[in-house]
């Protein structure tokens, strides 16, 4: 009989001790630590190697011969996109994302839409449920195929015996091994089957798609450890009450860490957002004031936002500031630079901001967007709906360049816009046809031009 060891894990960041102690020397949290059985066996790595463990030297790195850059390439663009340009062979993704935002069905319209075999395993429904979604989102039914179970041992075995080309677990928190003695969701459990689930990947070649619960504060649950054990983090955002759901690239080994997906929830699944400046902005007949169209870069993809803002006087004594989709100290900082460079009595008045359709831009280019859509409520006058924005705005009210400004520009272009206000610090940009570029360097400068 195998020899049963006892020892304590931190519930919040995964960290080991062979004693209970109060406060947790890696994350500084109290009362985290939990004991857990753990009982050691070498099943499991042997069934995931194939054979008995193989003796390892060290290698030069110029004897290391280069794997095939490989990817799998699905028929869902906006998923290739967010993946770096399809998935990599013996890759590990992790997709966290709020309960019911579509997490499982994305996976699943992208195991159907495709002509190669993959294995669905689902420890949170049955295969009648996933059957009646499958035929809701897709038509193609042929090389996808289910398994209701949670124990890793034989998700293995069934994995070895069906050799799929792509592996999809929903979720890693149901998933028990049973070399650990504990209950599933708990952090030995998720990190012992990442790491088993991690090994098979790499020793077969076969990619693997984990779907994982986060907790009330937005973040993957299990320990931190988790993210970096994986290549590949992405995080499905949105809001149930609006249809359009964002995709994005936390971390990526073989990717852009930056990039973004966008898809529409309808009546039959997840379709792609092939344009979202077309849906981020809305087309309006009549002139509002208090909106701003920004230009701004989401990984490799430029795309143009809609920004609203609102000034009113304070009712209460104490001004509010709210914001949506932007960083709220951002905007106080903005907010700070026109009253004290500019001249701008908005101290005594609450100012809410919303980027509109959901998303959250971290861009520092729609600086001045922001501005503009602050003015522009404050002055109760609306701006030129073929104007655009594309500027960093610094501390001493200066208009400072951004990055890939040609990109940006061409985007405006392409959507028939006219003018585009930029700094003037900028490098050298192409010749334009279709639309005007307004090379300014201070925030007054913008002001008299839009205002006059």
């Amino acid at each position: 009989m195998a020899k049963i060891k006892s020892t304590y894990y931190c519930q919040n960041c995964g960290s080991q001790s062979s004693k209970w102690i109060g406060k947790c020397p890696s994350c500084n949290e109290w009362n985290t630590y939990v004991e857990e059985i753990v009982q050691k066996q070498n099943n499991i790595a042997k069934l995931i190697s194939g054979t008995s463990k193989k003796t390892t030297k060290p290698n030069l790195i110029s004897e290391v011969k280069p794997i095939e850059s490989h990817r799998i390439i699905f028929e869902d663009k906006e998923f290739n996109r967010v993946l770096g340009g399809g998935l990599v062979l013996g890759s590990v993704v992790l997709i966290g994302g709020e309960p019911g935002i579509g997490k499982s069905t994305l996976l699943l319209k992208n195991a159907l839409q495709n002509s190669f075999k993959v294995l669905y395993i689902s420890g949170e429904e049955s295969n009648q449920q996933i059957k009646l979604r499958a035929d809701r989102i897709s038509t193609s039914l042929n090389e996808c195929f289910l398994l209701q179970e949670v124990g890793l041992e034989q998700i293995i075995q069934q994995a070895r015996n069906l050799n799929p080309e792509l592996l999809i677990i929903d979720s890693i928190q149901t998933l028990r091994s049973d070399s650990i003695e504990s209950s599933p969701g708990s952090v030995s459990q998720i990190r012992e089957c990442t790491s088993y689930l991690i090994q098979f990947a790499k020793s077969t070649n076969i990619p693997v798609i984990l779907i994982g619960h986060i907790t009330k504060e937005g973040s993957i649950a299990g320990p931190k450890v988790l993210e970096h054990m994986v290549d590949t983090v992405l995080q499905f955002e949105g809001d149930q009450h609006h249809v359009y759901r964002i995709l994005r690239s936390v971390k990526n080994r073989f990717g852009s860490a930056n990039e973004l997906g966008i898809y529409e929830m309808t009546a039959k699944g997840l379709s792609e957002v092939d344009n979202p400046s077309k849906i981020l902005i809305n087309n309006k007949e009549e002139l509002l004031s208090g909106v701003a169209i920004a230009s701004t870069i989401e990984g490799l993809r430029p795309m143009l936002i809609e920004i609203q803002a609102l000034t009113s006087t304070a009712a209460y004594g104490m001004p509010q500031r709210s914001s949506t989709g932007y960083n709220i100290k951002r905007l106080n900082m903005i907010l700070a630079v026109l009253e004290k460079r500019c001249g701008f009595n908005i101290g005594k008045k609450d100012v809410f901001l919303n980027i509109t359709g959901g998303i959250k831009v971290d861009d520092p280019a729609i600086d001045l967007a922001v501005v503009c859509a602050i003015l522009s409520s404050n002055y109760d006058l609306h701006l030129d709906s073929k104007t655009c924005f594309a500027a960093e705005v610094g501390l001493s009210g200066e208009i400072r360049p951004v990055s890939r400004i040609d990109q940006r520009i061409n985007e405006a272009e392409k959507l028939g816009f006219t003018r585009i206000f930029i700094s003037k610090y900028c490098k050298e940009t192409r010749n334009t046809k279709n639309i005007k570029l307004i090379k300014l360097g201070e925030i007054k400068d913008v002001v008299n031009e839009l205002f006059k």
